[in-house]
């Protein structure tokens, strides 16, 4: 892997209004990366994750994209450097259909990239070729999280944020979103998940970083956590 993180914070402090929620948190993406963000409800996951993208300005700390200090750029700028983020909320426009969606976030990637196309997101995504006249607003849980993941891979990116990648889907649903993170990370791209299906991202993921209350308390393998039954039950409960 390459020296230079595409993503990187440094000693990140951030807060919301009074509440310090972020506490000196370090973390990094390399290329090609699968990375697990993983801790319970409250313990500063989004933040980080908003942090990261610009959304939510740190008090204190950097952030770096591609080793440039990206701290006080706006979403947008952050976005232009092969960031891609999707939300918790996932953020699909509701009065533009399945194609609508797509076709508006189509762009190259850094150095020209143009790897994933509409055709290969309605290859990889056969419920969205069903539906690619219907409404955002009239699709399923599902199918809007395979949207708003399809609409972020249209821009090529360099890195990949899933915040709750499958939360609230039913199982077989939830299958199929694994399966494609699987397709992405085979592709070259890097990828922050946040899932709470432990088992599910340690079968595909490079690194697992913990947080508790704002700070990272577990930073390593997939395998080393696992092996560490008692840090799972500590930090996540399992």
């Amino acid at each position: 892997m390459a020296d230079t993180p595409i993503i990187e914070a440094r000693g990140l402090n951030t807060y919301y209004g009074a509440s310090h929620v972020l506490h000196d948190v370090n973390f990094a993406v390399q290329p090609g990366e699968t990375i697990g963000l993983m801790g319970r409800n409250g313990m500063g996951k989004s933040t980080l994750l908003n942090s990261l993208v610009g959304h939510v300005r740190p008090r204190k700390g950097v952030v770096a994209v591609n080793g440039k200090d990206m701290t006080q750029a706006e979403p947008h700028q952050i976005a232009q450097q092969g960031i891609a983020y999707v939300p918790e909320g996932r953020g699909i426009f509701p009065n533009l259909s399945v194609r609508e969606n797509l076709i508006m976030a189509a762009r190259t990637g850094k150095n020209g990239r143009n790897e994933w196309t509409y055709e290969r997101i309605l290859q990889t995504f056969p419920r969205l070729a069903e539906r690619i006249e219907t409404g955002g607003q009239k699709l399923s849980g599902g199918e809007q999280q395979m949207l708003t993941i399809g609409r972020a891979l249209m821009t090529n990116p360099d890195l990949l944020i899933l915040d709750e990648a499958t939360e609230g889907l039913a199982p077989v649903i939830a299958r199929d979103i694994w399966r494609i993170v699987k397709t992405i990370r085979a592709t070259g791209i890097a990828t922050i998940i946040v899932d709470k299906n432990f088992a599910a991202i340690s079968a595909i993921t490079d690194r697992n970083v913990i947080l508790v209350k704002g700070r990272v308390v577990f930073d390593g393998s997939s395998r080393v956590l696992g092996e560490q039954p008692e840090l799972l039950q500590r930090y996540l409960g399992i």
